[in-house]
């Protein structure tokens, strides 16, 4: 039996669903079940997540790293379904709720020193497996238990190994590396940065780095923390998009090119 419940993606619907599977004795007695849209393209990228977190279930205990536990998955009427493990509210949709509820904060400090925590045990173990999660932001790190503040890290549909080839088009524009921004090699480390900015979201209850176009974004993240080095700009493929031959940014982005 299935209810409309814990909100929809741009490429799934959740649905909360009760029952008892045949052979899995294990399995608690609700599940999430995440329905995929039908479309060639949120067909094959969910594929490819259903890979990955069998990949990443089989290399260790989900509730020990904190990533989502997927039960099963299949087809039904034309859409690829997933299994996984119920969880609560993820960080965007709590944080809301208590800000439009002017409810007490959730979000102090020692909570959010746990919450970070547990996001770099999930980090660390996903890159022993050679993994970039790539799109690390507050509706993807989702609350398992509001009184122990146990978070899991979830949406594995966006991740590549770091042998992949590696594209500039990852990562949520306000979450996104400037190695990323500015078309330089990048790594495991873009998952940290985006952490970083969730965890400042979360405290403050606004986005660090607001994503109403790069150059304003390029900005603000020099005036929060200092002009990029030299060195990023030299090498920077997309950097001639935003910058001056001197290094200075471009005042709008048809100065110099279109933003991403």
């Amino acid at each position: 039996e299935g209810d409309r419940s814990p909100g929809a993606a741009a490429a799934a619907a959740a649905m909360v669903a009760e029952g008892e599977a045949p052979g899995a004795k294990d399995r608690p007695k609700h599940v999430c079940l995440k329905v995929i849209k039908n479309n060639k393209d949120f067909f094959d990228q969910s594929l490819d997540e259903i890979k990955l977190l069998k990949y990443i279930n089989s290399a260790g205990k989900p509730d020990r790293y904190h990533v989502l536990q997927m039960f099963d998955y299949f087809y039904y009427k034309e859409h690829l379904i997933i299994v996984s493990e119920l969880l609560r509210e993820n960080l965007y949709e709590f944080g809301k709720y208590i800000r439009d509820n002017n409810e007490e904060p959730y979000f102090t400090i020692p909570r959010l020193q746990k919450i970070m925590r547990q996001c770099l045990e999930a980090l660390v173990f996903i890159n022993r497996l050679d993994l970039i999660h790539c799109d690390i932001k507050p509706e993807n790190i989702v609350i398992k238990s509001y009184s122990r503040v146990e978070v899991k890290l979830i949406d594995f549909g966006s991740s590549c190994y770091t042998t992949d080839h590696l594209t500039s088009y990852i990562q949520s524009r306000s979450y996104r590396a400037p190695e990323v921004v500015l078309g330089l090699p990048y790594g495991q480390k873009i998952d940290v940065w985006s952490l970083g900015c969730v965890l400042a979201e979360m405290l403050t209850g606004y986005v660090l780095f607001q994503n109403d176009s790069v150059q304003t974004m390029l900005a603000r993240i020099q005036g929060v923390l200092e002009p990029f080095p030299e060195k990023m700009l030299e090498h920077g493929r997309d950097v001639p998009k935003y910058f001056t031959s001197n290094n200075l940014l471009y005042e709008r982005a048809d100065g110099g090119g279109a933003g991403a």
